[in-house]
């Protein structure tokens, strides 16, 4: 599959803010973390992008997008009916071609010569099928992420057959269903808010959304990614990076952290760090 659109969620109620939050990259610039996202999906060889926004945000959003604002197209996602509806928003942008999917609250930082999103494209021109970058996380972290079991490919380090996804799991039901041979115990592997998906993701989630219909209820991306699963070959992939939430608590200031330590001016805000310890009142 060749990759050459990106689609990255904004809309949720909870998250609309969070893109536009200001930081400093890796070059030692303020940017916002929008424009760093896009930024990782254009270092991965992505042409065109589909930003899915509230309504009315477009004037901020495009004015926070930074230089490659010119391959957005904004797409306004009406009603708030969950993540999967918020993706299938973009299926007239995405049309019938495989796809990058991202989320606007996710930064990352690399730990290899290439960004999280490169690493993950590259994987998916080898094995030719849908991927989804994966974490492995401590079982406290569960209820924030969907979470996949299955078994290690044969003779391919960090590359797992998926055979189940499950939304935000109980430690419980993780350690019936989703144990994966090889993690530490207590870890499972978690979503990294980025997916290479075939067109099929688009057409299945566009036949559940007119299960909901009139209902409005929720699609389900996970639910999608479970049936795919039993249809197409489909792989998770341990990206040499982590991912950074900034919607959690000192999400943000996390992120920075972890940016500002891989940047050039590591040196001095490791010294900053030594000062501000050392300065601290005793308890």
């Amino acid at each position: 599959m060749e990759i050459k659109k990106a689609v990255i969620t904004c809309a949720g109620p909870g998250q609309r803010s969070l893109p536009l939050q200001t930081l400093v990259d890796q070059q030692g610039n303020a940017n916002s973390a929008l424009a760093i996202i896009v930024g990782e999906a254009v270092s991965a060889g992505v042409e065109e992008i589909g930003l899915v926004i509230h309504p009315g945000d477009q004037a901020t959003y495009a004015a926070a997008a930074g230089p490659h604002v010119s391959r957005i197209t904004f797409i306004e996602q009406a009603e708030p009916r969950g993540y999967g509806h918020a993706v299938l928003c973009a299926k007239p942008f995405t049309r019938d071609a495989p796809f990058l999917l991202m989320v606007g609250d996710h930064l990352y930082v690399t730990d290899g010569e290439h960004s999280c999103a490169r690493q993950l494209i590259e994987c998916v021109r080898l094995e030719d099928c849908s991927v989804s970058a994966v974490q492995a996380t401590h079982e406290s972290k569960l209820p924030y992420y969907g979470t996949v079991g299955g078994r290690l490919v044969t003779g391919k380090r960090g590359l797992y057959e998926i055979e189940q996804v499950v939304e935000k799991p109980t430690p419980t039901q993780a350690e019936q269903q989703l144990i994966v041979p090889g993690l530490r115990a207590g870890r499972y592997l978690c979503f990294f808010g980025m997916h290479a998906v075939s067109p099929l993701v688009m057409e299945m989630l566009e036949n559940l959304g007119a299960e909901g219909g009139a209902s409005g209820r929720p699609v389900s991306l996970s639910r999608v990614l479970n049936e795919l699963a039993g249809r197409e070959r489909y792989l998770a992939f341990e990206l040499a990076g982590r991912r950074y939430d900034i919607g959690a608590r000192y999400g943000l200031l996390t992120a920075q952290m972890a940016i500002a330590l891989s940047g050039r001016d590591r040196d001095e805000v490791l010294t900053t760090l030594v000062d501000l310890l050392a300065n601290q009142p005793s308890a």
